[in-house]
């Protein structure tokens, strides 16, 4: 049988994080901040204190320094002078710079980083699961998706899965990011696509 080669992948507009972002991001505060900021649109310093259980004085102490590596930035013709409004800008981003992985402590930070966000996003889904029951209506129940598979593939048919899920996901993002209305709601997409350990070498 012959293998199809993969599909190239759509051009995207990640940010590829340099070691100076990734070292601003590499702090808890500041991985749920960007997440929040990601996942529901502008905030202020004080909305996300209420939000995270924080000070203000923290939160605003934080959104400046990922403000610093421009990982966020604030919100023109909105706020006032004592209270400043702070937006991600769209794009997704990457851990792919050679350089800031390079020595041991841009791997550290690139690990926290990824670890709390993981770790934010699979509490976001435990919430879910253990409530959906009893506080989601109907509608919202009936459109969710928790599925765990596994297939045997090639390296390359790994590949072009995962470019056809991203594909799927990006152009729903492109044509529903700024999407409002009453019956709109933040809705968080994974897509968890990697190699499990060989047979013998299971954790």
């Amino acid at each position: 049988m012959t293998e199809t080669p993969s599909a190239t992948p759509p051009e995207r507009r990640d940010r590829v994080l340099d070691a100076g972002a990734l070292r601003a991001m590499a702090h808890p505060l500041r991985v749920k901040i960007f997440d929040i900021l990601s996942q529901y649109g502008p905030q202020t310093a004080s909305s996300l204190a209420s939000t995270l259980g924080e000070s203000s004085g923290a939160t605003s102490y934080h959104l400046r320094a990922l403000a610093k590596h421009d990982l966020i930035r604030e919100v023109a013709d909105r706020g006032t002078g004592r209270e400043r409004w702070w937006e991600r800008p769209a794009g997704g981003i990457q851990f792919g710079d050679p350089e800031s992985v390079r020595s041991p402590s841009g791997r550290a930070a690139m690990y926290l980083v990824m670890n709390e966000t993981l770790n934010r996003r699979h509490q976001l889904l435990l919430q879910f699961v253990g409530t959906a029951a009893e506080n989601e209506p109907k509608r919202w129940q009936e459109g969710t998706l928790v599925s765990t598979a596994t297939a045997r593939l090639t390296p390359a048919q790994m590949a072009d899965l995962s470019h056809r899920m991203q594909a799927l996901i990006d152009e729903t993002v492109d044509a529903y990011r700024d999407q409002r209305g009453d019956d709109v709601r933040p809705v968080t997409m994974r897509a968890d696509v990697f190699p499990l350990p060989p047979e013998g070498a299971l954790p």
